[in-house]
Order: structure tokens, then sequence, then C-alpha cells
């Protein structure tokens, strides 16, 4: 978790955190001020077709004093342009209020890319997917009466109407576009709607065609792209994402072949291995799409970043947004994977000339061999040789000489004789940039240089706000909280009478629920009785002790981050939706709990009450602290490291919560996640078609523990 810039150096910091349960368990001269069209080969910027090499960053994934840097890696790496989505749930948390402040400042994020001198391509969407809650859509637009989302419907088009103008007013009103004298040459509609589209059906397809018409409606001087949308209609250019692109086509022959996402590495979750993308492959993909015609690609992503915050999505996608991205989530340069794709960059610019003059042409030279040439009538020649087999390298005749080709690798000539660059012979640097680790652990004993002194205040099981309802029966829990918080608590209250069957009579009653998920604590009369996590559902069978009289049964429901992709991704629930039933092992008495009067509370006190910024007059300062217990607040205050390098927290030793430092949220955290012991390798075998789990690492391990 990327905190450095959250603190001011040399001065105390303050580290918060919520444990919610402890268990084991090369770059061309930018011309602003250009006219963007498109034609067969190429966007043309300027009356001149351009190659254009894009990474992603988000700017919510990384702090406003980071971006300079990244911008100017991404630009050190050989980029031209940098690609973002824009993330409508932060902009208009509610319905017309606006927030562009801090990291969510995309007009000062657009700006530090000017600057620099590369271009923007600015994905609108404003469904971005993106391992982003609710795939960047408002929890409110959920509750607009009649509204269903991405398809052929009236409330759904004015809201998403409504936020896509403001967005391009807001970049017109700076002259942030192309055609004003600003960097953002693309912009994007939607997002990966032709995967799921088949799911709605005519009115699917008449949103699709609706979105392009309004988003060309918009005026913004710069053509609009669809990624994944092999029927999206003219001008709008459709794009290939994917790990592979050379094969793609687009559906006119009047449009460029275009790869908005080629990806980096994968993303990874709560309970999994990470992923990893060798930089061979990648180098190799990235060859393959301009041997066959290709002319503007973009790495998703180029940094990823962090998710703070409760922004995740998924269920169960971690904080960390690394991706294996050549920046890492901390802004350093993962080597060689940024030196490698730096180089090749230089290559294909050498290249570029001869790719925009003409088409390839495309022969065979042996099986799993191919050579694209690139000719044009002023005697401009490029080549490409590619050996695509998996398992043997190849000696192959080209053009009066012979190559040696090694298993699944291209290599470059700019001038059609010789070779600058083979996709799978690293040559730049291949020790990544490190940081120095220090640990805060909330026990007493802690004695190194962070965090020795913590205090902690005890969050209350069970009801204890004043906002509490009773409703009978299980209320699903998005529609209840509308994501204000990750917790709901369910409680109900029942007499036992001293001749009933539930009480412990040598066998206890088992209680049964089930849920949607993400995360189930089941407390009885306040102690912690058993807990469960699974997606889709959670089922959860514990046996449980009763008194004689008054029970109390507390359930807290935990999510971890909103679905963000899929058809009717919007209606998948969380929550407890039952049936809730209690049971005795001998009587076989059953109890049916589900339509009972259940009382609610969204949230925890300590969120009402301001714990997060470290205000309150109730910390407790006592040795030893409380450990291995549920839900307590803890506390420390450090010096913040000098310098301005990055700083992470380890969360060894700690459960599940929340953390926040200096009142900034900065994610999730879960150590005791532990990834699957198998599936992961010493070394991966980069040779033959990547998959997000071919190459993995971590096995056994907590998939985040920074």
């Amino acid at each position: 978790m990327m905190i450095a810039e959250k603190m001011v150096r040399g001065r105390k910091v303050e580290i918060l955190i919520l444990l919610q349960l402890l268990v084991s368990a090369m770059v061309a001269t930018v011309a602003y001020g250009a006219n963007v069209t498109y034609d067969h080969r190429a966007l043309v910027v300027d009356g001149k077709r351009r190659v254009l090499i894009s990474g992603s960053i988000h700017y919510p994934r990384s702090t406003p004093e980071m971006w300079p840097d990244l911008v100017q890696k991404s630009k050190d790496g050989g980029l031209d342009v940098i690609e973002t989505y824009v993330f409508w749930n932060v902009h208009e948390p509610e319905k017309n209020q606006y927030n562009f402040e801090g990291r969510y400042d995309l007009v000062k994020f657009v700006k530090l890319v000017a600057e620099a001198g590369l271009y923007v391509h600015l994905r609108i969407g404003p469904y971005v997917c993106a391992e982003w809650n609710y795939g960047g859509f408002p929890l409110w637009l959920h509750f607009i009466p009649g509204i269903k989302f991405r398809t052929d419907n009236e409330p759904f088009r004015a809201e998403m109407q409504r936020f896509t103008a403001k967005i391009v007013d807001m970049m017109k009103q700076e002259k942030l576009y192309s055609s004003q004298g600003g960097p953002i040459i693309l912009s994007q509609i939607e997002n990966e709607y032709g995967n799921i589209d088949s799911a709605y059906g005519l009115a699917g397809k008449n949103y699709m065609k609706w979105s392009a018409s309004m988003a060309v409606s918009l005026d913004t001087g710069v053509p609009w792209v669809m990624c994944q949308q092999a029927d999206a209609p003219d001008p709008i250019i459709n794009t290939c994402n994917g790990f592979y692109c050379d094969q793609f086509t687009p559906n006119s022959n009047k449009k460029p072949k275009m790869w908005t996402e080629n990806w980096s590495g994968w993303f990874s979750s709560f309970g999994e291995p990470l992923p990893y993308r060798p930089v061979e492959d990648l180098a190799f993909a990235v060859a393959r799409f301009f041997q066959r015609g290709g002319t503007f690609q973009n790495y998703y992503m180029y940094h990823g970043g962090t998710n703070f915050g409760r922004s995740t999505g998924g269920p169960f996608i971690t904080t960390s947004y690394d991706y294996d991205a050549p920046i890492d989530e901390y802004g350093l340069l993962r080597q060689p994977k940024w030196g490698h794709l730096r180089d090749l960059h230089k290559a294909i610019k050498l290249c570029e000339d001869a790719l925009v003059a003409t088409d390839p042409t495309i022969t065979s030279l042996g099986s799993n061999l191919e050579a694209s040439v690139y000719k044009t009538a002023s005697g401009s020649c490029a080549a490409f040789l590619a050996n695509i087999g998996t398992h043997s390298d190849a000696t192959v005749a080209f053009n009066g000489n012979t190559y040696h080709l090694p298993a699944w690798s291209v290599s470059i000539l700019p001038d059609c004789k010789n070779v600058v660059f083979n996709t799978a012979k690293i040559n730049s640097a291949t020790e990544s940039e490190t940081f120095a680790r220090q640990s805060l652990k909330p026990d007493a004993d802690s004695s190194g240089d962070l965090g020795s002194q913590w205090s902690y205040i005890k969050e209350p099981v069970g009801i204890s706000k004043a906002g509490a309802f009773v409703k009978p029966g299980l209320l699903e829990q998005i529609n209840t909280t509308a994501d204000k918080s990750d917790y709901l608590w369910y409680s109900l209250s029942m007499d036992i009478k001293g001749d009933e069957p539930f009480l412990d009579d040598g066998s206890k009653s088992v209680l049964h629920i089930e849920s949607l998920g993400h995360v189930l604590h089941v407390f009885i009369n306040g102690e912690l009785a058993g807990s469960a996590t699974g997606k889709p559902r959670v089922s959860l069978a514990i046996p449980i002790s009763l008194v004689p009289g008054k029970n109390t049964i507390a359930l807290l429901s935990v999510t971890v981050g909103l679905q963000n992709y899929g058809a009717f991704f919007d209606l998948t629930g969380a929550g407890i939706t039952g049936p809730v039933i209690l049971k005795n092992g001998n009587s076989g008495s059953t109890i049916d709990l589900s339509s009972k009067q259940w009382t609610y509370q969204v949230g925890l006190k300590g969120e009402d009450t301001g714990l997060s910024t470290g205000d309150s007059s109730e910390w407790v300062s006592e040795s030893p602290l409380p450990t291995k217990q549920p839900l307590i607040w803890y506390k420390t205050t450090f010096d913040a490291p000098a310098g301005s390098d990055p700083v992470a927290i380890d969360f060894t030793g700690a459960g599940k919560g929340m953390a926040w430092v200096n009142g900034e949220s900065i994610g999730r955290f879960w150590p005791t996640n532990i990834a699957r012991d198998s599936g992961c390798t010493d070394s991966c075998d980069y040779r033959g078609s990547y998959r997000s789990n071919k190459c993995l690492k971590n096995c056994g391990k907590p998939s985040q523990s920074l």
C-alpha cells in the first residue's frame, strides 16, 4: 500500500487499523492543436499517420504526488500515450454532488500528461469494469425507479448521457482535446459490452447503437472507440482487448487495427496465488501485433497501483492492483520488464515510416515461421521475422541472409537486413528497484523502529447505534446499506425456556446459515461462535450453546468489494438471504428463524464516531494489548522515514480489516487469507500462449501482506 505521499516527512504519522477478525484461516514530438482522424492503417494526427504506444495509469490508484514521476517513467519507457478510465462513482458519489479533488483530480492528471509531452486516451465508459467496485457505477443509480443498467432503458440512458456530457464539457472547458490544443486524442464509450450484449437481446443492440450515437453527438473533435465490440457502428473504431491481438481485424477496412488492452499481467485475489506474465511473452505479443498490421497498442496496466479505500471490486480482489506491470504498485521500475519493453518500443519506432505507409506482405518461411515485410515506394523497408513454435529454435533464410529465431520470438529488422531486437533476448537491467521494509505489529512486544506504542478501542458486538431498525425477514445487504459500509449486522433475540430442546444437553444445537457472502461471522450472546467466507455463496453450520432465558444471535455480514463484471452484474446481491435455521441434533426440533423480526445496523459504531480519523477520548493504552479477538480498533503513531521513497506497511500477524493513515483509508488487509499451496512454479516457460493462471507465485503464502 503506497502511503508515502500521505505522510509529512519527519512528522508524526498516525496509523489506525480496524481489525475485523483475527483468524487463521522512444517518443516523437507531440503536436497539440492537431486534428485527429483515422484511416485503415493508423490514427492520423495533424495529417500524419502515427505508430502509437500507450500505457494505462489510473489516477485514483496512485496519489497526485506520484503522478509526475509515473508519467515521466512512462515517457522514458517509450510511451506516446497515457490511457485512463474515468471513474463515475468517485466523481459523483451522490447524485449532483461532485468530487474532482486530490486523487480524483482528472483535469490535473491530464494536464500533467500534457506537460510531459504525451497524449491521452480518455476512456469515459462510464462503465469501466477495471476490477473496481460496482464496475465504476455509483450505488445511487441502483435506486432510481425503473432503472436497468447497460441496456435500452430510459432512466439509465439519461444518467449515462448526463455524466458523459459533463466529463466531455469539463475537458472542453479546459481545452484538453487535441483539436483545442490539448493532449486528448481518443475517447472510449462503453467498455467490453460485446462480451455480454447477447444477454440483453435486441435492447442491448439498441443500447450499443445509442451509446455510439450519443458519444459522437458530443463533438469532441477526436475519434471514439469501443473495445470488444465487433459490430461498433461507424465512425466508432472497434478495438481489441486480450493477451494477444495479432489476429484481430477491425470491422471495416477504413478503420485501423488497435489494441486497447494488452494485459501486462493479471489482477490478484485474496486466497489466490499471484499471477505474473514473463516479459518475453509480453514483448512477443506486442511485436506480433505490429508485425501483422497494428499501429496502436496499449498496456493494461503500465502502472496498476493501489485500490485505496473500498474501491476494489470483485469480490475478493486485493487492495494491491500491481498487475505485474512495468511500473510496480509503489511506482518503482519492475525489471527486466520495463527495460525490455523500452528497447522493444525503440525498435518499433525505427520501423514507423514503413509501418504507417503500407500494409504488410506476410509470407511463410517454414512450419511456424513467418516473415512480414513493410516496403514503400520511397524505399523504406522494415521486416518482422517470427518463430511461433513453442519448442524449437530455428534458422531461417530471408533477404539473402540467415537469421536465428528462438522459439516463441520475433526479430525486428528496421532496414529489412539487420536485427535490432529479438523479443526473447533480454539485454536490459534485470534488478528491480526495491525499498526498505519496516514492520508495524499490533502487539505489546513490538520493538521495531515504527509504532511500538499502540492503543485500542473495542467495537461493540451487535446492535450499538441509534439508527438501528427492525424488519421482518432477512434483508439483502446492498439494498440495505447502499454500500455505505462493508458491514451489516443482523440481530435476533429469542427466549429459551428451561424445558426446550435447544439448551445444551450434551448435543449442541446447530445453527445453519445461508448467505450470498462475502464474509460471515456468528456471535452467540456476544461471543464469536464461527466464521466463513465464500463466493458466490457462504454456507455455515455451527454448533452453538444457548442458555435459559434471553439469547442473542448476532450475525455480521461483510462485503469485500462489489461485483464489477458480467451481464446484470448489478443484480448480484450480498448478505444473509437465508434460510437461517436452528436445529437440535437429539430431538430433531427445528426452528426457521428467517422470517422472524430481525434488528439491523448498517456499519460499525466506530465508523460513525470517527475512529478512522483517530479522534476519540476512549482510546485505551495498556499492556498487553488484546490480540486474537474480533472487532478491535488499533492506533499508533510513528515518525515518517526521511526522503520521498515509497513506504509500505507489512500486515503480517494481523487478520482482516481496513487501515487508515492520517485519516485516509489505504484499503483492506487480509494476510490470514492464504493462497492455495499448489499451482506455482519457481520459473515459468514464456513459450506458448499465456493465460491468467499459467504463471503463478506465492502459493501457500498470504495473497497480500503489504
